[in-house]
């Protein structure tokens, strides 16, 4: 569990071991604030879970895969660390890329999906981040076609109410943070020519609910509508796609830092 900012950190002082969260000022015990650095790109099904497929058979968990494998390699050029939760066309289990992105300490998790719809004519691109509640029915829907490809269901409510707090409170932060990468994400994507921005959205993934960190899902665009399929095979658009979630990730890193106050993001090139 990531330790909390000093603004928002629990001051011991109530009775019968309930404490309440108050704010208190940096002291010169407090650990230095991590610089932004860590990123998990996480492409999502493989395997023989091959998600969506569009009507010419192009495959999600491949088209997802060059993406995430480019938008990686993009990342480290520009100076940052990169897990990846598959590199290659694998199944990877929830619960591993949960213990991935867990495990390596990162900053910010990304996941790239590409849609799906029974009405081909539905294409463009939308990002979520995570809440119970789905922002309509389309986004409740295709968080449990999600969720039940990774045979996953949102883990129960922690009971302890003292951990309840801080949990909340950590959630809270990557919650709000969560959000802004999601618009940066998307206002980037939407102005991609030939793409339809469908904005961003909320719903219950459960792959967003387990990770310690700040959480977005992209969904890069329908593979069931045909022009999406298209563009999806092709270079130019995954180049465009990368570019756009690449700059928003250095942004999200920028305003990262300056909230904790540490320096910037090594300058583009940087190991």
């Amino acid at each position: 569990m990531r330790r909390l900012p000093s603004a928002t950190r629990a001051s011991l002082c109530g009775a019968a071991g309930i404490w309440l969260l108050v704010g208190t000022p940096a002291s010169a015990d407090d650990p230095p604030a991590d610089r932004f650095d860590t990123v998990v790109v996480d492409a999502g099904h493989g395997g023989e879970d091959e998600g969506a497929r569009g009507p010419r058979g192009a495959r999600e968990k491949d088209v997802v895969l060059a993406v995430a494998n480019a938008l990686a390699a993009e990342l480290r050029q520009r100076g940052l660390r990169v897990v990846l939760t598959r590199p290659a066309d694998v199944f990877v289990p929830l619960e591993k890329r949960t213990y991935i992105a867990n495990d390596a300490r990162a900053d910010l998790f990304v996941s790239i999906h590409a849609n799906a719809a029974r009405d081909a004519r539905i294409r463009g691109t939308e990002t979520f981040f995570l809440s119970l509640d789905a922002t309509d029915d389309a986004a409740r829907l295709l968080a449990e076609r999600e969720n039940q490809a990774l045979g996953a269901t949102l883990p129960d409510a922690v009971s302890d109410p003292v951990v309840a707090i801080l949990g909340d409170l950590i959630a809270t932060e990557h919650l709000q943070e969560s959000q802004e990468f999601a618009r940066m994400a998307q206002g980037r994507l939407a102005h991609i020519d030939g793409t339809g921005s469908r904005g961003v959205k909320q719903a219950p993934f459960v792959v967003l609910s387990g990770v310690q960190m700040p959480a977005s899902l992209i969904e890069i665009g329908f593979i069931t509508n045909p022009e999406d399929e298209s563009a999806l095979r092709g270079a130019a658009r995954r180049s465009s796609i990368v570019s756009a979630l690449a700059e928003a990730v250095e942004e999200f890193g920028r305003r990262y830092d300056a909230r904790r106050g540490v320096g910037s993001m090594p300058a583009r090139g940087a190991r």
